[in-house]
């Protein structure tokens, strides 16, 4: 993929202690990506703890430095704080309305914190409390601050959501339940009434046996063979002009910022500016832009398959400078990684449809490799795991803390161009 890069190569240390960042979306009740859901957490193994307040307050005294309205593009972002970040002066640079402060569980309601709270939501500030927190008296006492309340859909049963969600008190709230990670999960939400989820559950496949492609996706496949078996640029041309609309939508995406300062106007152009292998990762993109509108999860799959196949690209080329065939390579594993989610496939038969080399099937079927272990570290990221598992893996890759944390914004900005491109 064409590149505008590379800060995060040359980059000086950071102005926070070593940690890592995590950004999961937040989906409305049609499963549009709202916000996304930010972590930060140290680097020691010793004090790994969620919102970790010195690791926040660090992140949030820095807000502009660290980019973080660029983690989140259009949308807004949900961090956690506790009661030190929130009686703290950080806030006076970090744009209203743009993050949602999630209080922690921990948080202990005291007058000093009500009133701290009320004077920066008279400020513009907007606030979300998990609704399990404390006593309900506390819950009580914070309500009437809270834009957003937060339930943990593991903490509670079906019965118990009813109870909690009917409460009358919440009538005026936005309701957000956490951990949603089946698509049954996700259905019994929109029945209970929440307006946003939080989880992976759109990333898990759920297999159709007589599940079919919508025509341009068929048309893209074909291409993208083409492409692989070395047929003629005229030929792969002419495939593509056949769907007025998938041609169109590839010139619209490969003249998004996020591609660099060539001008493109014509298929013929697109093939010798960006050559053939480039054409193909940019026709995977389109797979999922090109998949039925009332597919589920096909917005939030774009998304996240564009910051995986962008920060897999990152790494590599890093890692291996100015080897663009592993780049190359790197990004496909990446986007190609959700595609039996986006298909509704078994990995093993996609991997038979769209031509691939054997190091790319072994990293999607086995996480095997070189670039399995890339992907393997994308996925590791996105679930949170802890520093004692992410650490070797960036050692791998001679990474440290700071230079994936710049690679990650790079991916993040990137991938939020695509997709708002795409979906504008």
């Amino acid at each position: 993929m064409a590149i505008q890069f590379l800060h995060a190569a040359t980059a000086s240390k950071l102005p926070v202690s070593a940690c890592f960042m995590t950004r999961q979306p937040v989906l409305d009740r049609r499963q549009e990506a709202v916000a996304f859901d930010l972590s930060f957490y140290s680097a020691d193994s010793q004090d790994n703890q969620a919102g970790s307040g010195a690791v926040i307050q660090q992140i949030l005294a820095h807000f502009n430095e660290l980019d973080l309205v660029k983690t989140v593009g259009e949308l807004r972002g949900f961090i956690d704080v506790d009661s030190a970040t929130i009686m703290s002066d950080v806030f006076t640079h970090i744009p209203r309305t743009k993050f949602i402060f999630n209080l922690d569980a921990a948080v202990p309601i005291t007058d000093e914190l009500l009133a701290r709270l009320s004077q920066l939501q008279g400020q513009g500030f907007l606030f979300s409390v998990n609704e399990a927190m404390g006593d309900g008296d506390s819950l009580a006492k914070l309500l009437p601050m809270m834009e957003v309340v937060r339930f943990d859909m593991r903490r509670f049963t079906r019965e118990e959501l009813v109870q909690r969600t009917s409460q009358p008190q919440l009538a005026d709230k936005r309701l957000l339940a956490d951990h949603v990670d089946t698509l049954a999960q996700f259905e019994a939400c929109l029945a209970l009434g929440f307006d946003y989820v939080h989880g992976y559950y759109f990333a898990h496949p759920v297999i159709h046996p007589d599940h079919k492609l919508a025509p341009s996706q068929a048309a893209i496949i074909d291409i993208i063979a083409l492409i692989s078996g070395e047929a003629d640029s005229t030929e792969i041309e002419a495939h593509i002009k056949r769907d007025v609309s998938l041609s169109l939508n590839l010139l619209r995406l490969v003249n998004t910022a996020a591609v660099g300062m060539h001008r493109i106007d014509s298929l013929r152009q697109a093939l010798m500016v960006l050559g053939r292998k480039q054409l193909a990762n940019w026709l995977q993109v389109l797979l999922y832009a090109e998949a039925h509108e009332n597919a589920p999860g096909v917005k939030p799959l774009l998304m996240l398959a564009t910051n995986r196949g962008k920060l897999l690209e990152l790494i590599a080329l890093r890692h291996r400078p100015g080897n663009r065939g592993i780049a190359d390579a790197a990004f496909t594993v990446g986007i190609m990684s959700l595609m039996d989610a986006l298909f509704g496939m078994p990995m093993p038969e996609i991997v038979q449809q769209i031509p691939v080399v054997e190091e790319i099937g072994e990293a999607l079927l086995e996480r095997r490799g070189y670039f399995g272990e890339l992907l393997a570290l994308a996925e590791a990221l996105e679930r949170r795991e802890s520093p004692a598992l992410l650490l070797p893996m960036l050692d791998k890759f001679q990474l440290d803390c700071d230079s994936l944390y710049l690679l990650q914004t790079e991916a993040f900005e990137w991938s939020n161009n695509v997709s708002q491109a795409m979906h504008p």
